[in-house]
C-alpha cells in the first residue's frame, strides 16, 4: 500500500467518525422531543431506548461473519449511509409502530457501522506503525459537539424532528459517500512477540479468555460514559442544586475533554505506552466520580466532570487497539465482539446508577462507576508491554512514517 493510499484512508475514516459522532449526538440529545412527537410513554422509553444497544450488539457479531467476505470498508460503504437515513427516519414518523421500525434501522445499521469503523481504524493503526486510534475517536468526539450544538439550535428555534434533521443529513450524506472512496484497510502486518504467542494459544482464532479483560474495559467504560451523558444533568441539579441552565454544562465540558484528550492521547501513546495511558486515564476518571460523590456545589461537579472527560478518553480507542494487537490475524472478529460491550456497559450503565440512586444516593451511586473504572488499572497489562507503544507492539521508524 503506498503512502499516499494509507493518507487518503486515514483522512476519509476521519470523516466517517465525524459524520458517526455528528448523527449519534442528534439522537441521543432529542430523545425528549422523540418521546414527545410519538406520545412514548415514560414506562415505554426505556423499552425503546434499549432496543437500539440490543440491535447494535446483534449487528456487530454479525459484522464479524460479512467483513470475512466482504471486507470492513464495504459494510462501512453502506451501513452509514442507513444510519444517516434512519435517523431522518426517526424524525419523519407519526406512529409508534414507525419510531420503533426507524429506532430498529437505526440500531442494526449503528451496530455494523461502529464495528466496521473500528476494525479500519486499528488496521490502518497497523500499516501506520504508530499511535492514530485515539485520533480518530477524537473526531468522532467533535461531530458529538457539532450534533449536540445542531440538536441545541433545532430545540431553541422549536423546529420539528424532520426539519431539524434535514438538512443535517442533506449534508453529511453525500460526505459520507464521496470520502468512503477512499476507505483503506491497512493488512495485518508484522506480530509482534506477545501476539504470536496469544494468537497460538486461541489455535489462530479469537480465544473468549484472552479478550475477556478488554472486554470487562469496554464494559467498565461505557457504564461511566452512560452515566455521564444520563446523569450530569439531573444530578447537578438535584444534588447540587444548579439552574436548569447550569445543568447542561457538564455533559458538554465532558464532551470538550473527551476531545483534548484523544486528540493528545497518541502522543502520549507513543512515548509511554498504550498500557501507561489507560492506566492513567483509568486513575483520572476514577478521581472525577470521587470527586463528583463529594462535590460541595455545582462548579465543584462540573469541574469533576471535565476531569471524568480526560479520563475515560483514552480507554476505549486504546481497547480496540489492543484487541487488534492480541490477535494480529484475526483482528476483524476481535474488534467485532469486542464492540458488543460497547452496547453492553451502555445498557448497564444508566439504569444501575438511576436504581442506586433512587434506592440509596445519587452520591453514593457516583462511587459505583468509580470503582469499576479503577478495575481496569488491573488489567493495564492487556494493553501490551511498554513496548507497544501504539497498541501494535512493532513501531516504525520515524522515517517511514505517513501523514
Amino acid at each position: 500500500m503506498t503512502d499516499a493510499r494509507l493518507r487518503r484512508g486515514r483522512g476519509s475514516l476521519a470523516v466517517g467518525f465525524f459524520v458517526q459522532g455528528v448523527t449519534f449526538a442528534l439522537l441521543v440529545t432529542r430523545i425528549p422531543a422523540i418521546q414527545d412527537r410519538y406520545g412514548i410513554s415514560d414506562a415505554l422509553l426505556p423499552a425503546f431506548l434499549a432496543a437500539v444497544p440490543i440491535l447494535a450488539g446483534v449487528a456487530s457479531v454479525t459484522t464479524e461473519k460479512v467483513v470475512a467476505r466482504v471486507g470492513p470498508a464495504v459494510v462501512l460503504r453502506w451501513s452509514q449511509p442507513f444510519v444517516l437515513l434512519a435517523l431522518l427516519a426517526v424524525g419523519a414518523g407519526t406512529e409508534l409502530w414507525e419510531a420503533a421500525v426507524a429506532l430498529g434501522l437505526f440500531g442494526l445499521a449503528v451496530g455494523a457501522l461502529d464495528a466496521s469503523m473500528n476494525m479500519l481504524g486499528v488496521s490502518l493503526q497497523r500499516a501506520y506503525g504508530r499511535s492514530i486510534m485515539l485520533g480518530f475517536h477524537a473526531a468522532y468526539s467533535l461531530g458529538g459537539i457539532v450534533g449536540a450544538s445542531l440538536a441545541w439550535a433545532g430545540a431553541h428555534w422549536q423546529l420539528s424532528l424532520f426539519t431539524s434533521y434535514l438538512p443535517v443529513v442533506a449534508v453529511l450524506l453525500p460526505l459520507a459517500l464521496v470520502g468512503s472512496r477512499w476507505y483503506a484497510a491497512g493488512g495485518d502486518g508484522p506480530a509482534p512477540e506477545e501476539s504470536a504467542e496469544s494468537a497460538e494459544k486461541a489455535g489462530g482464532g479469537v480465544a473468549f479468555t484472552l479478550l475477556l479483560p478488554l472486554c470487562l474495559v469496554m464494559t467498565f467504560a461505557y457504564i461511566g460514559d452512560s452515566t455521564v451523558a444520563n446523569w450530569s444533568a439531573k444530578y447537578l441539579q438535584d444534588v447540587l442544586h444548579s439552574s436548569e441552565e447550569l445543568a447542561t454544562v457538564p455533559y458538554n465540558a465532558y464532551m470538550v475533554t473527551t476531545l483534548l484528550g484523544r486528540a493528545v492521547g497518541d502522543f502520549g501513546v507513543r512515548r509511554l505506552g498504550a498500557a501507561a495511558v489507560v492506566r492513567g486515564g483509568a486513575v483520572l476518571a476514577a478521581l472525577g466520580f470521587g470527586l463528583v460523590a463529594v462535590a460541595p456545589g455545582a462548579w465543584a461537579g462540573i469541574a469533576a466532570f471535565t476531569l471524568l472527560g480526560l479520563g475515560l478518553s483514552v480507554i476505549v480507542p486504546q481497547t480496540f487497539a489492543a484487541a487488534g494487537r492480541l490477535f494480529p490475524g484475526n483482528s476483524d472478529a476481535a474488534v467485532a465482539r469486542l464492540n458488543v460491550f460497547n452496547y453492553v456497559g451502555f445498557l448497564i450503565g444508566s439504569p444501575l446508577v438511576g436504581a442506586l440512586g433512587d434506592a440509596w444516593s445519587y452520591r453514593g451511586a457516583m462511587l459505583v462507576p468509580m470503582v469499576l473504572v479503577l478495575v481496569t488499572v488491573a488489567y493495564a497489562t492487556s494493553f501490551g508491554s511498554r513496548g507497544a507503544r501504539y497498541g501494535g507492539g512493532h513501531e516504525r521508524p520515524r522515517t517511514v512514517d505517513v501523514g
